[in-house]
């Protein structure tokens, strides 16, 4: 043993990627483990180059917080080698084992929420469609905004990435086209939804009160936002620790977990959703 692990993930810039970490540093640090940490920039060459850096360099195991569908064989290739646990996103079909958030109940949570609110007609921005957890965010809103009963308006731009710029840019794009346009929309991550927010405000419209937003994360500082943002919460912390005890299971116990471990999410309200005004 080396005493070391890999983390990877996918953007260093993304504030959710803090509390996460943190949890995998408190876990691993008491029991004498050292980190490596990489960043893929959502590159999946860049992503497999990561891998075999890291296993050359015989770390004990790897947790992967950047995983997208598609790199099933990079994955695969990797845990030959090492304990490879995914973390945030799971990529159905590895076969890994991981921890990541109830993503199908967070959506239909922010769906709820802004029901509640009397929002009928809602849409979402999108985020890039082969990451796990906004493929199921994205479903479980659209099936609860249509049960009941209330219109989702047609949209089917998304994102490229999940960051300030390109929620930016969906929310310019959804507020450009014709039809009715939303009371409230839920994006996929803070950082969409930030962006967002700035659309809504270089088109002259207020957030809350002309269109309310819903993020997902509960990122660092999101409530020092203006309108401070509500959002669903992800466990980001235990998360992390959660993670991190998988791996050293994998260790120092030689016990293969075959399962993937889904901590539930949680509402937090705040300015960015009210009732509609109209």
């Amino acid at each position: 043993r080396t005493q070391t692990l890999g983390v990877v993930v996918a953007e260093l810039g993304n504030p959710f990627i803090a509390p996460t970490i943190r949890g995998i540093e408190n876990s691993l640090e008491s029991r004498g483990y050292l980190t490596f940490i990489a960043e893929t920039q959502d590159d999946q060459a860049r992503a497999s180059r990561i891998f075999n850096n890291l296993i050359s360099r015989r770390v004990d195991a790897v947790i992967t917080l950047a995983s997208r569908m598609g790199d099933e064989a990079i994955l695969k290739r990797a845990a030959k080698k090492v304990p490879v646990i995914l973390g945030i996103r799971d990529v159905p079909g590895s076969g890994l084992p991981g921890v990541v958030g109830d993503d199908e109940r967070g959506g239909r949570m922010a769906a709820d929420h802004l029901l509640e609110n009397g929002h009928r007609v809602l849409a979402q921005l999108l985020g890039p469609p082969d990451i796990s957890t906004f493929e199921q965010r994205a479903l479980a809103f659209r099936t609860r905004v249509i049960e009941s009963g209330a219109t989702l308006v047609p949209f089917s731009n998304y994102a490229t990435a999940p960051t300030i710029d390109e929620g930016r840019r969906v929310m310019a794009l959804l507020l450009a086209q014709p039809g009715p346009r939303p009371t409230a929309v839920f994006a996929h991550n803070d950082l969409l939804a930030l962006g967002a927010v700035e659309a809504i405000q270089s088109a002259r419209l207020s957030c809350p009160h002309d269109i309310s937003i819903i993020g997902y994360n509960d990122s660092p500082l999101t409530d020092h936002t203006n309108p401070p943002l509500t959002t669903i919460a992800m466990p980001g912390y235990e998360l992390g620790r959660f993670a991190a005890e998988m791996a050293l299971s994998f260790i120092e116990d030689n016990f293969r977990p075959a399962h993937v471990l889904s901590l539930p999410p949680r509402l937090v309200p705040r300015g960015s959703v009210v009732p509609p005004s109209r």
